[in-house]
C-alpha cells in the first residue's frame, strides 16, 4: 500500500516571494499544481477565518499564504473563488477585517457565498447526516483547504481536518456542539464532512502558529513551516509529532483512519521536503491528554464538573460585549449576565450544570478573557 505523503517546507517569514517559493516547492513535491487543478476548473480556496482578526494575532490563515497559493493556481490556469464561514458574524465582514478579502482580490479570486447553503446527504454505514453546505463550496469543481496551525481546547489542534467545519454556513455550526456533545460524535462528523467534500489539497500555515489558549486567544509561536498533503489525517498527525502531542489524543485520528480518510500511523506516512526533526518543538504549549468524552447528568455530572476542564472568565479582561452569551449553543444558556450591588452590569457567570464543554465561548471571545481551567484533581489523577 502506498504511503501518504506529507510535504514539509521551511519558510521563515511572510515575505511575499519567500512564501510563494515555499508554496510552489511544497506543491511540486506532491506532483505540481496541475495535479490538483486543471485549466479553467473552478477551484475554491478555503482559508481559516474563525473571526476577523488581524494577521498578527495568528488566529487565521495569514493573507500572504492565502494570496500566494491563489497566485500559483491562477498561473496554472484555474478559475478561483474563496470563502469561509466564521464562528460569529457575517462572512464578508470577517473576511474583510482579516485581510483575506483584499488578498483574494489581489490574486484575482472572487468571493463566494458562505452565508447561504443547501442540504447534502452523506450516508455511509459508519455515519449518516444531512449537512448544510455553503453555496460557494457546492458551486466549485474542487476545494483547496488552507488551515492554520493552532491549538484547540475541544479537538487539541485545529489544522487540516477541522478547517472544513467552516464550509457549514453561519451559526448552524454552533448547533452541532449541542447535537454532538460527545467529542467522539463531533470528531466523527468532522471526518464525514471531509469525506463528503473531498478537498484536493490540504495546506497548513505554520510559519507562525498559535500555542496555549487557542484557537483564538493563544500566543503566537514561530514554527517556520508550511505543510502540504492530500491526506489530512497524516498532515495533522505530523503536526502532532512536531509539537510532542500523541496523535491518538486528537479525536479525529482514529475514525479518520478507520473510515478511510487517511492515516496517522507513522509507518504509513512518508515525509518529503525538509526533515520532520528540524521542526520539532517539544515546548509547544498544548493540552497533552485526550479530551473528555461525554456530557453527563446527575451524580456523574457532579463528578465531571469536579474532574473536567471548564471555561473560566478573567473578569479584568472582560469588556461585557456579550459574544460568549450569544454563541452559547445550549438552552437555557450556560452563562448569563449578572448585576453588581448598584445594578451595574458585571461579567457573565457560568452555570456549569448546563455547560456542555464545547468551548464556543472561549473560542470566540474577542478579548482573550476566557480560558480553559483544568481542576487540580484531574492534574493529580491523570
Amino acid at each position: 500500500m502506498a504511503k501518504s505523503a506529507v510535504a514539509l517546507v521551511r519558510c521563515g517569514s511572510y515575505r511575499n516571494e519567500e512564501v510563494y517559493k515555499a508554496i510552489k516547492r511544497g506543491i511540486d513535491l506532491l506532483g505540481g499544481a496541475a495535479s490538483f487543478a486543471g485549466k479553467r476548473e473552478h477551484i475554491l480556496i478555503k482559508p481559516n477565518v474563525v473571526y476577523g482578526d488581524k494577521p498578527e494575532r495568528c488566529s487565521t490563515t495569514n493573507p500572504v499564504v492565502f494570496r500566494e497559493t491563489g497566485r500559483l493556481f491562477k498561473e496554472s490556469g484555474a478559475e478561483l473563488s474563496f470563502g469561509d464561514s466564521p464562528g460569529f458574524g457575517k462572512a464578508a465582514t470577517q473576511l474583510k477585517r482579516s485581510g483575506i478579502s483584499r488578498a483574494g482580490a489581489e490574486a484575482g479570486m472572487k468571493e463566494a457565498d458562505f452565508d447561504n447553503g443547501k442540504k447534502v446527504f452523506f450516508k455511509e454505514p459508519f455515519f449518516a447526516h444531512k449537512f448544510l453546505i455553503a453555496n460557494g463550496v457546492l458551486d466549485s469543481d474542487g476545494l483547496i483547504s488552507i488551515g492554520k496551525l493552532k491549538t484547540h481546547q475541544l479537538t487539541r489542534i485545529t489544522a487540516a481536518v477541522k478547517n472544513q467545519f467552516g464550509c457549514i454556513p453561519g451559526m448552524i455550526k454552533v448547533k452541532y456542539h449541542v447535537d454532538l456533545a460527545d467529542i467522539n460524535d463531533f470528531a466523527g462528523m468532522l471526518v464525514a464532512l471531509n469525506l463528503l467534500l473531498k478537498p484536493r489539497l490540504y495546506i497548513v500555515d505554520g510559519i507562525t502558529a498559535m500555542e496555549g489558549n487557542g484557537p483564538r486567544s493563544g500566543d503566537p509561536v514561530k514554527m517556520n513551516v508550511l505543510l502540504f498533503s492530500r491526506d489530512p489525517i497524516a498532515l495533522d498527525a505530523t503536526i502532532c509529532r512536531m509539537i510532542d502531542l500523541k496523535p491518538e489524543y486528537v479525536p479525529t485520528m482514529k475514525p479518520g483512519r478507520e473510515w478511510g480518510l487517511g492515516t496517522y500511523k507513522s509507518e504509513e506516512i512518508e515525509i518529503v521536503g525538509d526533515p520532520l526533526a528540524s521542526f520539532i518543538n517539544s515546548g509547544f504549549k498544548v493540552t497533552r491528554r485526550p479530551p473528555a468524552r461525554v456530557q453527563m447528568v446527575g451524580t456523574m455530572s457532579f463528578l465531571f464538573n469536579l474532574f473536567g476542564s471548564r471555561p473560566v472568565i478573567r473578569e479584568e479582561k472582560c469588556n461585557r460585549c456579550g459574544v460568549c452569551i450569544e454563541v452559547c449553543p445550549v438552552k437555557p444558556k450556560a452563562l448569563n449576565w449578572r448585576q453588581g450591588d448598584k445594578g451595574e452590569l458585571q461579567p457573565p457567570v457560568f452555570d456549569y450544570n448546563k455547560c456542555i464543554h464545547c468551548y464556543c465561548c472561549q473560542e470566540l471571545c474577542p478579548e482573550k478573557a476566557i480560558w480553559v481551567k483544568t481542576p487540580l484533581l484531574r492534574k493529580i489523577f491523570t
